[in-house]
């Protein structure tokens, strides 16, 4: 068992040199930090990432969170294709949960392995400048006509000033950034998590963008393991579209990350959020542990 330890530390070791001083852009899910000894694993990971010097800033949502609070409270949530429809009350709620409980928390698990952590939303420093998403036509599912939906207080992300983030990064600091922006009136929009930690990374020119997921990667067939592709190049990832292999929401997140990947950022990842170690298992090992697309 020493043995083993002491082989997967020397594996470690290429890594820990070649990632040194590197940025690396992590999303959280809302899933991922609903419970607390997950959190605090999570965080023990991301410890050890910023003690050997790779620069960690981390996006969360809380979506989970949310529908949560927001069906305590009574305020009924719509949900279309997958997304929220804000209103008022609803960015009421979206402030507290995003800006407020997940971000205090994972601040708290930080510091508890010894991180020095600082909590921030898209709206602190102008990191996220946003406009409202304008209504857009929709079929309706159950009459197959088409809508026009207004998702009410979501927005659209129109530029990301990195400034602050790279000020902090450069001294040491690990950001927390929820997924709230604003626009120059200051209105506050409820913006897509994935979309703005995209969005980081490809500013940061990040070395890798790793999204903690409630699936450990790609599968060709859902809830069927032994399809995991552990490794994409961007051009095999286009090939899955092209064939029809992705399907559902793969098409749309392969999409992005390989807009992403010809912007700059050198790879991206995808992994379980609740599996202990997969952050490690993925950056530190030959193996892997989830999906990674790259450019070659």
């Amino acid at each position: 068992m020493i043995q083993k330890r002491l082989d997967l530390l020397r594996e470690a070791l290429p890594y820990i040199q070649k990632f040194k001083g590197k940025t690396f852009v992590v999303k959280f899910s809302g899933k991922v930090t609903e419970d607390k000894e997950n959190l605090a694993s999570l965080a023990e990971e991301l410890a050890l990432l910023h003690q050997v010097g790779i620069k960690i800033c981390v996006m969360h949502g809380g979506g989970k969170q949310l529908s949560e609070l927001a069906q305590k409270l009574g305020v009924t949530q719509t949900v279309i294709d997958g997304r929220r429809v804000t209103n008022d009350e609803t960015l009421e709620l979206a402030k507290m949960i995003f800006a407020g409980k997940i971000n205090t928390e994972i601040l708290a698990a930080l510091r508890q392995r010894g991180t020095t952590a600082v909590g921030l939303s898209g709206i602190d420093g102008n990191i996220v400048h946003a406009e409202k998403r304008p209504p857009k036509a929709i079929k309706n599912k159950a009459t197959g006509e088409m809508e026009t939906v207004d998702f009410g207080n979501v927005g659209d992300v129109l530029q990301i000033n990195a400034g602050l983030l790279q000020l902090l990064l450069e001294n040491d600091y690990l950001p927390v950034v929820s997924s709230l922006g604003a626009d120059d009136d200051g209105r506050i929009f409820n913006i897509n998590a994935d979309t703005i930690a995209s969005e980081i990374a490809a500013q940061l020119k990040a070395e890798k963008l790793i999204l903690l997921s409630d699936v450990n990667g790609f599968y060709l067939e859902a809830d069927k393991p032994e399809t995991k592709i552990s490794h994409l190049t961007i051009a095999e990832a286009e090939d899955l579209i092209t064939d029809g292999k992705a399907t559902g929401g793969m098409i749309p997140k392969l999409q992005s990350i390989i807009s992403l990947i010809n912007r700059g950022v050198k790879s991206a990842h995808i992994i379980s959020g609740t599996k202990r170690n997969a952050l490690l298992s993925e950056v530190f090992t030959d193996e892997g542990e989830g999906t990674m697309i790259s450019k070659k």
